[in-house]
């Protein structure tokens, strides 16, 4: 297990010698009421007085109940400020105006919600001076589980290093909120939806596989799949180079 005192001490001072070179005069994360987000709040708000979680809900009931009470009680523990910024009725809009030109599969309308998440994040760093944290942990950037120009961008993330396990490890460590620890993983881009039904393997078995290289057979297969498929996530953009 990591030496989670000095993990934490390096991290913070990590963020704050981010915000020194940078000029910033805060931060803002989403706060989703996650794991991710949980550790990313507290680590930034230990790091910079001026941290703001942005709680945003969209369309998912699960947005409007269990994740908002997680990011609230999270917020509340820490002293973290929270705003609250709904974007159910940005989403419609976009699902109407676009659709109205082109085919919206349900992968294509499940990212507008991180999108819209992350343009708000950008707006409000823009007119206050912020940096946007990043949320996502290695386990989802390995397995690609996130959006691409969605949870995908942000200014820094002081916790990619990270498995999922590690991830929970960490908020045990600073004791954060109980069900916080406990809740099953999710995106909450749909009623009932969670990560590990989603990619079909647990974050168990993703971790172990990045850490030690060991899976069942079927295991193996789908994280490789999963991580070949998503490469162009993590590689950026393709610009043309004259040879």
């Amino acid at each position: 297990m990591r030496d989670y005192k000095a993990e934490f001490e390096g991290r913070v001072a990590f963020i704050r010698e981010l915000l020194a070179s940078s000029g910033a005069k805060g931060i803002v994360f989403g706060n989703s009421g996650g794991k991710d987000s949980a550790l990313v709040g507290i680590l930034c708000k230990a790091a910079c007085e001026n941290t703001v979680g942005v709680i945003m809900p969209c369309s998912s009931k699960r947005n409007y109940g269990e994740d908002m009470d997680d990011g609230n009680s999270v917020a509340a523990q820490f002293g973290i400020e929270t705003r609250v910024v709904d974007l159910t009725a940005q989403k419609e809009l976009a699902v109407e105006t676009i659709g109205k030109t082109a085919k919206l599969t349900d992968s294509a309308i499940s990212n507008i919600a991180p999108r819209l998440r992350m343009l708000t994040l950008y707006t409000i760093a823009a007119g206050e001076g912020r940096l946007v944290a990043g949320t996502g942990n290695r386990s989802e950037y390995y397995m690609g589980y996130f959006t691409k120009w969605g949870d995908g961008a942000y200014d820094f993330n002081p916790i990619i290093d990270l498995t999922a396990t590690e991830v929970f490890e960490f908020l045990a460590y600073l004791n954060a909120p109980e069900n916080i620890i406990k809740k099953a993983p999710s995106a909450g881009l749909y009623e009932g939806q969670t990560d590990e039904a989603d990619m079909g393997v647990t974050y168990k078995a993703i971790d172990t596989y990045i850490l030690t290289g060991e899976a069942s057979e079927r295991d193996r297969a789908i994280i490789d799949r999963y991580h070949a498929a998503s490469e162009h996530k993590r590689t950026g953009a393709a610009v043309y180079k004259k040879v």
